[in-house]
């Protein structure tokens, strides 16, 4: 019986648009149009920052989400300082050529090319200019318009098996990349797609000698993807199915919008994931979901099963019980409910709730958040008896702002003791404290950064 209950807490589901105490969304952050790639034991996943205000124009700054187990992700400061401040979004997957990695993101509404030692950044912009300012740019597109009608956002790069690369962006444009990983090609490819109308986010990956050219269609809550193949060419022809969408909303499941995402496999196996971006709360207020990709006999995707369970843990590292799953928990304030506005899709019924139960509910889809008028807001949790404590993490909403806070033990709830936290500024997630205390309650209060939860986690 015992077991049966702990289960039953560890997948109830709770209020809030992300209900399921499942893998999706996979990392406790605004985020979206994730780039994904293994690299040696580490999963590295480069996006957008979302939550910063409406609109690209108000992204936040650029950090990698690095994890060993696809479950458990963190980041350590800005891994691109000269494109801090500036409008950033979609950065591809870094590509290995010439002993370098290179970056292809959206930078003040242009694809630039950026460069570092080491996937972990920091990366330059591959002229080795240290700011935007001035001449800069060797992607030869010009304020946000690229060749033939195509335009110059949403970079995706491939590298074939050959060692010749390919560089694909917005609105169906393609061509070969020269060895320098810079400059273009001045054969410029737009391919023809079954479905027409606006496109971004293209997506480009070569499985059993088949290559696959992945493009959105609409937006918002009607984002989707359709697809086509060759047997030929990165840049076809491409054959399209009749079955040619395979992601699109779940009004059922309470899934909407999978868009501008990314396809990655895990290195030395047929086993493939779907990396999408999920509405969230409308706008640029989105998050980060997977799942597994199929195939069928004949090399045609099988339609994506969109879920709230996602992908299980991959990898070999593993996270110890966390001791704060569905304690009780508390907080000096909350932010009052939110009720979703519908942009495309009228069946959206979807509200966000800020409680501090959602802290420790296992879920990285819901969060605590302080009212705004708290100027001293704290968050604690009940153990419920006391225990022998090691470590927390701390995953504050809006982490690429920074945080400083104090943290404290107590016995009893009345009397407290300072165990960690840090006064200055740190811009990370999680915010690790190393203890080596028993305790039954535990006290965060928040001194800079905005005052809020997606996770606490207790070990």
């Amino acid at each position: 019986m015992k077991r049966f209950s702990f289960l039953l807490l560890l997948f109830t589901c709770f209020k809030g648009y992300a209900q399921h105490a499942g893998n999706n969304p996979i990392i406790p952050d605004m985020i979206a149009d994730p780039s994904v790639i293994k690299i040696g034991d580490t999963y590295y996943c480069y996006t957008t920052t979302d939550g910063y205000g409406s609109g690209l124009a108000k992204s936040g700054p650029p950090v990698v989400w690095q994890s060993k187990d696809f479950v458990n992700w963190s980041f350590q400061g800005i891994f691109f300082p000269s494109a801090n401040g500036q409008v950033y979004w979609a950065p591809s997957k870094p590509a290995f050529a010439n002993g370098k990695y290179y970056l292809y993101p959206t930078l003040n509404y242009n694809i630039q090319v950026a460069v570092s030692a080491s996937p972990k950044g920091p990366f330059k912009l591959a002229n080795g200019a240290d700011t935007l300012a001035g001449p800069h740019a060797p992607i030869p597109f010009v304020n946000g318009n690229g060749p033939k009608g195509t335009k110059g956002i949403d970079a995706e790069v491939f590298i074939d098996d050959d060692k010749q690369a390919y560089l694909y962006w917005a609105q169906r444009g393609a061509t070969r990349l020269h060895k320098d990983m810079i400059t273009l090609d001045t054969a410029i490819t737009v391919i023809n797609t079954k479905r027409k109308g606006y496109t971004e986010g293209p997506i480009v990956f070569k499985r059993k000698g088949i290559y696959y050219f992945l493009y959105t269609l609409d937006g918002h809550e009607h984002y989707q993807y359709a697809y086509g193949y060759s047997k030929k060419s990165p840049l076809g022809p491409f054959t399209f199915p009749a079955d040619d969408i395979i992601a699109k909303t779940d009004s059922v499941q309470g899934i909407y919008g999978p868009g501008h995402g990314c396809v990655f496999n895990e290195p030395g196996t047929d086993n493939y994931y779907f990396c999408y971006l999920e509405f969230g709360i409308g706008s640029t207020n989105r998050q980060v979901w997977a799942d597994k990709l199929e195939f069928n006999a004949d090399g045609t995707i099988k339609p994506v099963q969109l879920t709230h369970t996602g992908i299980s843990p991959l990898g070999r590292q593993r996270a110890p019980l966390n001791l704060a799953i569905g304690k009780k928990a508390a907080a000096s304030s909350v932010l009052p409910d939110l009720k979703v506005k519908p942009i495309k899709d009228p069946s959206l019924n979807r509200t966000e709730t800020y409680s501090a139960a959602n802290a420790v509910d296992a879920s990285n889809g819901t969060r605590w958040v302080a009212a705004p008028t708290d100027s001293t807001a704290w968050f604690s949790i009940d153990l419920g008896s006391v225990q022998k404590i090691k470590r927390t993490d701390a995953y504050f909403v809006k982490p690429t702002a920074g945080h400083a806070y104090r943290l404290e033990y107590s016995l009893d709830g009345i009397t407290w003791t300072k165990c960690g936290g840090h006064e200055d500024v740190r811009i990370q997630s999680p915010h690790t404290d190393i203890l080596a205390i028993k305790a039954r309650y535990l006290k965060l209060t928040f001194l800079k950064g905005t005052p809020g939860l997606w996770e606490y986690k207790i070990y």
